[in-house]
């Protein structure tokens, strides 16, 4: 492999790494002057904007065209604002406020705000159709269970990101919203065929090809009908038959994460995983979070290896790398190097009102930030509230927390950053004596908080036993489904947890002082 640095530069122009730390390291560099695609930055990497803005400089001193990408769905995956808390409501709660013309802005703000730190690729938006209720991975990430709204909110994200030269990625091929088990963990089966899926999950990427896509995700899940008994990432019919063939995308097929459990584990390891990516028709492989130098050499060996052997044809790989190429030069041209300079946008109407130039804690760019925000005011029309919060300006504030699950990461999330003179206790859901918070609430009435509670093993049981004493308001920041909690004086629905969403529902409950 040493020997021949053509190839090498090659397969290294199929590949998006990651690095630990505020600021890349030599080897990071190194890599993208020798051909690396690019690099995935994660929560990990994002410290304060200056930092930010240094590290995309570094990597672009290297090689001016390097791809820089990020998942920055806004809402509940956030890694601008992993600290804080978004300050843009996710795609559920866009989709139940249902202005296309809101959600592309929201989306060309968040793009403005990748744009002005150098991060030209956003991994997102999701435009699954979330189906199943107990979905553990999409949730609050889509933009709700129809597919021809989801269809339309998709188009006008991805539209609102190409907008201001920030390359989106439609995820997750072909359909992650009917799984109940998470991918990074194991290998769902979605048992759907053909009919079905273009009925159901498909229409979503069908409006974002329409919508010019400039990247599409796959999804690590098994669809037998297509793909047999490995995940989709992996099945020709999927990504080039179906994606490709049918519904005409020629942009760049992006893999999830290959060190995700969905698609490692189905092929023996990452750098299988690249080579089975690669021949299904894949072009550029996101490897994951824990990536080093060696972790690089191991895949790139293994797919020369493959190509040495006959298990991968030569010019699949030629292929992969002029696609990945190809839109590293579309946002080279979208945003010239500068990391707070971002530049003349692709043709198409710009979008209306005013869009951040800078990211903080919270999202202290101009329009992100504070109750004014565009963030703020799409998740307060997004709050939902079924029954009477009279009497409820008093409460003792329960927060219920449970694990979050590793596409949202550990993000600050709930209604105590928002809170005025209120007193708030954080609780699990199993163990908690509802006795001990009826004593702690005396004579006040409770506020319960929760993501997805009616899933979380006790969530309604210490509903129902806080409800049989105490007034209580319920409110849900994951995916409410058709769950309501029985006995309770009001419900409220945020579609989401980011820190506007918990701005919107404290104000909903009058608790913001």
């Amino acid at each position: 492999m040493g020997r021949d640095a053509g190839l090498r530069r090659l397969v290294l122009g199929t590949l998006l790494a990651a690095y630990p730390g505020p600021l890349p390291p030599d080897w990071a560099v190194e890599l993208v002057a020798d051909g690396l695609a690019g690099h995935t930055l994660f929560g990990t990497n994002v410290h304060d904007p200056a930092r930010l803005a240094a590290s995309t400089a570094a990597l672009r001193a290297a090689r001016s065209d390097v791809l820089v990408a990020i998942d920055e769905e806004g809402g509940d995956v956030t890694r601008l604002a992993h600290a804080t808390g978004s300050p843009y409501p996710g795609n559920a709660a866009l989709g139940a406020v249902d202005d296309t013309a809101l959600t592309r802005r929201i989306h060309a703000a968040i793009g403005a705000e990748l744009a002005a730190v150098g991060v030209t690729v956003d991994l997102a938006p999701t435009v699954d159709v979330n189906t199943a209720d107990d979905n553990p991975v999409i949730g609050t990430r889509a933009f709700g269970a129809d597919p021809a709204r989801v269809a339309a909110h998709s188009a006008a994200a991805v539209t609102g990101l190409q907008s201001v030269g920030v390359a989106a990625c439609a995820k997750h091929f072909p359909g992650h919203g009917a799984t109940v088990a998470d991918s990074h963990h194991e290998l769902p089966t979605v048992d759907a065929g053909p009919a079905l899926l273009r009925e159901r999950d498909l229409p979503p990427f069908a409006a974002a090809v329409d919508a010019g896509v400039r990247a599409i995700m796959t999804a690590h899940i098994r669809v037998p009908a297509l793909t047999g008994d490995g995940p989709a990432t992996f099945s020709r019919a999927v990504l080039v038959d179906l994606l490709r063939g049918e519904y005409g995308f020629t942009g760049v097929v992006v893999t999830d994460a290959l060190e995700m459990k969905g698609a490692a584990v189905a092929a023996g390891g990452i750098g299988s995983a690249a080579v089975r990516a690669l021949a299904a028709g894949a072009d550029l492989l996101c490897l994951g979070a824990r990536v080093d130098a060696a972790l690089v050499e191991r895949v790139v060996a293994e797919i020369v290896g493959a190509i040495g052997d006959g298990r991968l044809d030569r010019g699949r790989v030629e292929q992969a790398a002029d696609r990945a190429a190809a839109l590293a030069g579309w946002t080279r041209r979208a945003v010239p190097p500068g990391p707070a300079r971002p530049g003349p946008v692709p043709p198409g109407p710009l979008p209306t009102g005013p869009v951040p130039t800078s990211i903080g804690p919270a999202g202290s760019g101009p329009t992100g930030s504070g109750p004014t925000g565009i963030g703020y005011e799409a998740a307060r029309r997004a709050v939902r509230v079924e029954g009477d919060l009279t009497g409820f300006d008093r409460p003792l504030v329960v927060q219920v927390h449970a694990a979050a699950t590793v596409a949202e990461g550990r993000v600050p999330w709930g209604l105590g950053p928002h809170l005025g003179a209120v007193e708030q206790i954080r609780v699990v859901s199993t163990g908690t004596d509802p006795a001990a918070v009826r004593r702690l609430a005396a004579d006040r009435p409770i506020v319960l908080v929760g993501r997805n509670l009616h899933r979380l093993p006790g969530g309604p049981a210490l509903v129902t036993a806080l409800a049989g004493t105490h007034p209580v308001a319920v409110v849900e920041m994951g995916w409410p489904g058709r769950w309501r909690p029985a006995g309770v004086r009001a419900f409220v629905i945020t579609y989401g947890a980011s820190h506007a969403n918990g701005r919107a529902a404290a104000e909903a409950l009058g608790l913001t002082g």
